[in-house]
């Protein structure tokens, strides 16, 4: 059983995460600026229907959903059905907000109980100590924190197009920024922990 997960890993094409991650997003872009009547929720629909289509194409030809890209997408679904359902624009609206408001406690509750489970996602990239895995979990709450006051900002205050490129590129982008700012603390400590164990054989 072992060998058969180890082989459907392996053997898991490189253009799928893309097409998961990211088609669905541009079908959500054009979406919304082919509709003219009721937009936004025109372009939710699209964006519910591609979503479930990315998870069964990942389970057909990967055999799973990763747990991170299964939760996204399981959010995605709940808040677009409710949009769809209710017609009601708020609920996809404020998604970005609890979604990252979750992240945040679930990180928060994972010091709590003094379980590094950023470490566990991350641990296959990076190999670092301990106590910087809590450093890194910190700045992450307090970014996921940010990112939902700031989505709450602009969907309140500006407009629903504004939101709507705020959500598709700025979201992305200062992800992007945010997890490059980390970079020379990660760099530091995983050569100096790479040195310590060469000095040590």
């Amino acid at each position: 059983m072992t060998e058969m997960n180890d082989s459907s890993e392996k053997a898991e094409p490189k253009w799928l995460k893309p097409v998961v991650d990211y088609v669905r997003l541009g079908a959500y872009f054009v979406a919304y600026y082919f509709f003219t009547e009721k937009v936004l929720i025109a372009a939710t629909k699209v964006i519910l229907i591609a979503t479930g289509l990315a998870v069964i194409l990942s389970l057909v030809v990967a055999r799973r959903v990763p747990v991170l890209p299964l939760v996204t997408s399981g959010f995605v679904l709940l808040f677009a059905g409710l949009t769809v359902y209710f017609e009601d624009v708020r609920f996809i609206k404020m998604k970005p907000t609890i979604v990252q408001l979750l992240f945040a406690g679930v990180l928060w509750v994972s010091l709590m109980l003094n379980r590094l489970w950023l470490k566990g996602l991350f641990s296959l990239a990076f190999q670092l100590p301990d106590q910087v895995w809590r450093t890194l979990t910190w700045r992450f709450i307090w970014f996921f924190v940010a990112c939902a006051g700031l989505n709450e900002l602009v969907w309140r205050l500006m407009s629903e197009e504004i939101w709507f490129n705020f959500k598709i590129f700025s979201l992305t982008a200062l992800t992007f920024v945010f997890i490059m700012t980390q970079m020379p603390l990660i760099t530091k400590n995983a050569i100096e922990e790479e040195d310590g164990s060469a000095s040590e054989e």
